[in-house]
């Protein structure tokens, strides 16, 4: 059964400098591409009461709220369920978004990735420092409560201390959520092409992460994922359903899904998917050996780890006889643990997270 499902919106006022994601589309095909995704939707949606639902992008907050509400209507959900909707601070107006509140989300993402004015314009950014305070009030005089910010740290011109000072004033908004990704430059964003100069190394990237990461849990964050802190029961129910490699839908352009065993991704090009929402781009037949492995991969990422009986019962083997040498190795290097059933990294684990989870792939 299919809990969770994502929908992708692509359009943006302005594609940003890093971003590598099929966005940053005019809004001039705004109503046909609605129409093709609420086709698709209707076609593939089995009628599972979803206990999360995603809206991403892009910048979803560009659409009106009347087409907003045609997506939600599409879908049954459980009680309680998490609906999530991404926003730009410059897309965020009261009027606005009192009438968001009332079609059921009940968690906002918003956009900030650094408050320094100087460098939100060189990655591409459409909003400033004071715009993403007022977005925070306007949200929250609209009644939501669950808010999650996210952060980049390794941009363009960024020092220790400007990133010690974004994170000091993302703990003035009060949310209650904050995602924290590391600047990844891809061959198809235009820094990938165009690529930026006086980068932050590596070391001062780990220095920027282990700040933030004791600054948070200081102020009673949980980094409860790599990338993620989140006030307790503030965690991210969509996300987490990633990690726990559970089923979900990937609906619009260039979406991902995973269902029965199989990982699929939707086309990527426009004009293809409007006028062929139900071919997809790849789907990938998972064996048993692929599905074990991702559930390791995933479960790393999280703070609790994998839990070793329940991967053991699943796939019918001992995880810790199987993987014995690699799980020696970094426990040795304190970069892992196993501790109360559960096999998971330490914090310093979590900065070399790609390298470690990479040597339980065959």
């Amino acid at each position: 059964m299919v809990e969770h499902a994502y929908i992708h919106i692509p359009f943006c006022l302005k594609k940003c400098n890093y971003c590598s994601f099929v966005s940053g589309l005019s809004l001039k095909n705004k109503d046909l591409y609605l129409d093709v995704l609420l086709y698709e939707i209707n076609e593939r949606y089995k009628g599972e009461d979803l206990k999360t639902l995603y809206i991403g992008g892009g910048t979803p907050s560009l659409l009106e709220v009347e087409d907003i509400q045609k997506i939600i209507d599409c879908f049954s959900f459980q009680k309680n369920c998490e609906i999530t909707l991404e926003v730009n601070p410059e897309t965020v107006f009261k009027s606005k978004f009192e009438k968001i509140k009332q079609l059921g989300i009940n968690r906002i993402s918003l956009g900030v990735q650094t408050f320094d004015n100087n460098i939100l314009k060189v990655i591409g950014r459409n909003h400033s420092q004071e715009e993403i305070f007022n977005a925070i009030q306007i949200i929250k005089d609209c009644g939501f409560d669950n808010i999650s910010i996210d952060l980049i740290y390794g941009l363009p011109n960024q020092s220790f201390k400007i990133f010690k000072d974004d994170v000091e004033k993302a703990l003035l908004l009060d949310v209650k959520h904050i995602s924290t990704y590391g600047l990844k430059i891809e061959e198809n964003s235009y820094f990938g092409k165009n690529p930026p100069i006086n980068l932050p190394n590596d070391e001062m990237q780990a220095e920027m992460f282990n700040c933030l990461s004791k600054t948070l849990k200081d102020n009673k964050f949980i980094h409860y994922e790599i990338s993620n802190f989140a006030k307790e029961g503030f965690e991210s129910k969509h996300n987490c359903a990633y990690w726990l490699n559970k089923n979900y839908y990937g609906f619009g352009l260039n979406a991902s899904g995973y269902e029965k065993n199989i990982r699929y991704k939707n086309i990527c090009n426009l004009k293809k998917y409007l006028t062929n929402s139900m071919e997809r781009e790849e789907e990938i037949v998972l064996n048993t050996q692929e599905i074990m492995e991702d559930e390791i991969f995933l479960g790393l990422r999280l703070k609790q780890g994998i839990n070793i009986s329940e991967i053991n019962n699943k796939f019918n083997i001992d995880f810790e006889e199987k993987y014995s040498s690699t799980i020696k190795k970094y426990v040795d290097l304190h970069l892992m643990k196993i501790q109360n059933g559960f096999c998971k990294l330490t914090e310093n684990g979590f900065l070399l997270s790609n390298e470690i989870m990479c040597e339980f792939i065959d």
